[in-house]
């Protein structure tokens, strides 16, 4: 007998067990037992996309959860038979399903609804969220990748631009950029900039002693001392045992932590470029340092940060300036600092930049190779109103820093009236963050993002002081004082016009300065 017919006969006979009343409820193989939670991966279905449950246990809840959008019709895009065209910029279009303006996106998959924080297509917008190692809202971008937490206008975890971040060779604010690849570190001094000063200024509130656990392990500068967390001696010397022993887990002082790529002291300084390392008083730490030294022809040109000090082969003064010559020489040979080397097309160096975009070129002390990457830079009035990436710096126009910062004067719509004494004026008068340009549907800027949809409206420090009131924040007031914007978040009014008004605004919800909200329903919670 198949074994298939063998299972079909087993199954008669049990049917015909429980017809006749020989099984009972507590002996029954086929009773079903609910679980008590149910298995990953089951939120997939038209049945399940639509129970309110988190079936799956990841946070989101039926059409929130991307695998419903995946494989549930229940989320999917509803075609209009008779398609109505009109802007998805508004919260009842962002939810209804409908690609209405027929760019290919629907709902929260337009850059439009991301926009409009109430429709809660990010779900990862705070500092805890930010920092958690999890994707909140299941976009595939977790913490400072996620647009999220990079844009969000009360997350202080996702930046880069202080003299610090933009030499310690990590990408911070997740952006796929890293120290002076990212436009963020043009300022700091290791990019060529003038530098961004000391660090952050402590978060308000939070200002005091850095001398206990809690004030040593929330990753901001309490005294405004220029050093953070344990690598301010208050802590990693301080009397509390608690703090103390935190930053004797955290130290770097370990042939293995001093080889590991990582920060372990978060003091802004990995491996062999931190003092603890390389100044160490253990020998085996200053054999590892010695090892991983960047000094060689071979290391000077494998693309590898050996020492891990935020510069890499060449750009290293370990490889340029070594004691060998022959590593001088071939440093040397590579360099890109000539006329020649600056014209020719290539990364001669290898340090990613070509040419005039390399401040070895565009910052050269060679007045030949200076005076010719000058006059390749976009800075005059016709270069930075043509619509074109001039210098080919990968920005056109007035979000190129050329033109942003240019002397050069300014006389194309001199004689209408419209007089600008440079460039940089012209550049400035286009900035979309006032409350005019941040409400009239334009692109003043030409960045792509009209309005709210844009960071520079977004993160305005503008403010209508007649009517009080911000563009793109209820809750912001210029003195950043609790009261007066717990008073902005309770006065019955839509005071930025978004439609939503005092604790149902979103940032009123999540403004953590703001505490009548307290205890209510949060939005997106």
């Amino acid at each position: 007998m198949s074994r298939h017919r063998t299972e079909l006969v087993r199954l008669l006979g049990a049917l015909t067990l429980v017809a006749a009343g020989l099984w009972g409820c507590e002996s029954n193989p086929f009773a079903f037992t609910r679980p008590a939670v149910a298995p990953l991966g089951y939120e997939n279905n038209d049945q399940n996309c639509e129970d309110l449950l988190d079936n799956d246990q990841d946070g989101l809840v039926d059409c929130d959860d991307p695998d419903c959008l995946y494989d549930s019709g229940h989320c999917g895009e509803i075609v209009e038979a008779v398609p109505f065209w009109q802007v998805e910029n508004s919260y009842n279009l962002c939810f209804d399903k409908v690609d209405n303006d027929d760019d290919g996106q629907f709902d929260c998959g337009d850059r439009k609804c991301q926009s409009i924080p109430e429709v809660c297509c990010s779900r990862e917008f705070t500092d805890t969220q930010c920092k958690d190692g999890i994707d909140n809202d299941g976009n595939g971008y977790t913490d400072c990748q996620d647009f999220g937490c990079r844009n969000g206008i009360f997350v202080s975890v996702c930046v880069e631009n202080t003299d610090v971040l933009c030499g310690n060779a990590l990408d911070d604010d997740g952006d796929g950029y890293t120290d002076c690849d990212d436009k963020n570190c043009a300022g700091a001094k290791n990019c060529g900039g003038t530098g961004f000063g000391q660090a952050p200024a402590p978060k308000k509130g939070e200002d005091g002693p850095e001398d206990t656990l809690a004030r040593c392990s929330d990753g901001y500068d309490n005294d405004g001392n220029g050093y953070t967390d344990c690598g301010d001696f208050s802590c990693s010397k301080s009397a509390d045992a608690a703090a103390k022993a935190y930053c004797d887990n955290q130290s770097e002082d370990s042939p293995a932590k001093c080889t590991d790529g990582i920060d372990n002291d978060g003091n802004g300084y990995t491996d062999c470029g931190d003092f603890s390392c390389s100044k160490s008083s253990d020998p085996a730490v200053l054999k590892a340092c010695e090892d991983a030294k960047e000094n060689t022809i071979a290391k000077c040109s494998d693309g590898v940060d050996n020492d891990a000090n935020g510069y890499m082969d060449c750009a290293d003064f370990s490889c340029s300036a070594a004691d060998d010559e022959a590593v001088v020489d071939f440093c040397a040979e590579k360099a890109e600092n000539t006329l020649e080397k600056c014209s020719d097309g290539e990364d001669n160096d290898g340090n990613g930049y070509v040419d005039c975009n390399d401040r070895s070129c565009s910052q050269s002390s060679d007045f030949k190779v200076f005076e010719y990457c000058q006059s390749l830079q976009e800075a005059t009035a016709a270069q930075c109103t043509d619509g074109k990436d001039g210098d080919g710096d990968g920005y056109a126009d007035c979000a190129d820093f050329s033109c942003q910062g240019s002397t050069a004067p300014y006389d194309l719509d001199d004689k209408t009236g419209d007089a600008y004494a440079t460039v940089a004026d012209y550049c400035k008068d286009l900035n979309e963050d006032t409350w005019d340009k941040c409400k009239d549907g334009l692109d003043n800027d030409g960045d792509s993002y009209a309005d709210c949809a844009d960071n520079s409206c977004r993160r305005s420090d503008s403010y209508d002081a007649v009517n009080k009131r911000h563009p793109c924040q209820e809750s912001f007031d210029p003195s950043d004082d609790p009261a007066v914007l717990n008073g902005i978040c309770s006065d019955g009014k839509d005071n930025d016009e978004d439609g939503f008004t005092d604790c149902d605004d979103w940032d009123c919800a999540w403004n953590p300065k703001v505490t009548v909200c307290n205890g209510k329903p949060k939005v997106c919670q």
